[in-house]
């Protein structure tokens, strides 16, 4: 909780910059405003107003409370995101269940990302360049890349080129994001590596992550360690599955060890089913038609 707490109050001395009237910054060419777009800023929770064209307009009561409950003990993993109106004055644009719990909860400022009016290219190049850092965890890069894809509409394509990184390596970033928050929280605190989400990733249970999570912090395992952990649960599952129907068999060996080569190729836990005749079929599961043309690039790229 220190460190959470700590990487919180990163803004002060940017809340500070935009509370001063002498310095009311109001576009990306105004003096000081580089220190203020794409950097987390601490705010005054009363000085933001929800989005009026928001269209969701009806939030649970108890998954609010559930998402308080949450934030008390975690801190907000992923800040709000505000454009500025005036002095002492913003809107939201993303994150209106996060603001909402915060204030449930009696929370005085929030943490948030700054956005000047609507100057999106300014934005666009200060994640970029955020992203390009290196003193940034996993955790702070993959919500850099969901930013750029929610807010300014980039493909992981376009990204690629704008960040020079391989798609590939976008999307496992990317995917870190479907892990627990207490792992998430981990991650970023430093007691486990990317190397330990990568591998926990490959499981879609959050509790079964979880449990994963803590036989690592508990026995001080390697990557390497977690990722055998992790296959010998996969392929349990995997074997125990289709153990109901006739034709399926215990997984061969050769099946066992290629498995999660595939996984990590395509970006996705394959699905392997082999029959007694040693005859099998595997089966890549796509999210998008993003995720569906990314997956056939990558054969068509193999088949070239």
């Amino acid at each position: 909780m220190a460190k959470a707490t700590k990487k919180q109050a990163l803004g002060r001395g940017l809340s500070a910059l935009l509370n001063d009237p002498s310095n009311d910054i109001q576009s990306a060419e105004d003096k000081n405003a580089d220190k203020v777009i794409g950097n987390i800023v601490d705010l005054d929770i009363d000085f933001i107003e929800v989005n009026p064209f928001q269209p969701r307009t009806n939030f649970s009561e108890e998954s609010l409370r559930e998402l308080a409950s949450s934030i008390k003990e975690l801190g907000i993993i992923q800040p709000i995101t505000v454009r500025k109106l005036g002095l002492n004055k913003y809107q939201l644009v993303s994150g209106e269940r996060r603001y909402r719990a915060s204030k449930l909860l009696g929370l005085e400022t929030i943490t948030a990302y700054v956005r000047i009016a609507n100057d999106q290219e300014s934005l666009e190049m200060a994640l970029v360049e955020n992203i390009q850092r290196q003193d940034l965890d996993p955790i702070e890069i993959a919500l850099s890349y969901q930013r750029l894809i929610d807010e300014i509409n980039l493909t992981q394509e376009q990204m690629s080129e704008r960040v020079g990184k391989k798609r590939s390596t976008i999307a496992n970033y990317l995917r870190l994001l479907k892990l627990d928050p207490i792992i998430q929280t981990g991650m970023r605190d430093g007691f486990i590596s990317m190397g330990h989400g990568r591998a926990l990733i490959t499981i879609e249970d959050q509790s079964i992550q979880l449990d994963i999570y803590e036989k690592i912090l508990s026995n001080k395992l390697s990557v390497r360690d977690t990722e055998v952990l992790v296959r010998n649960y996969n392929n349990d599952e995997t074997v125990a599955a289709p153990a109901k129907k006739e034709a399926n068999t215990a997984m061969p060996n050769f099946v066992k060890t290629g498995i999660s080569s595939f996984s990590e190729y395509f970006g996705h836990k394959i699905d392997v089913k082999v029959s007694k005749n040693g005859k099998g079929k595997i089966t890549i599961p796509f999210h998008s038609e993003e995720d569906f043309n990314r997956i056939k690039k990558l054969v068509e790229g193999d088949s070239k």
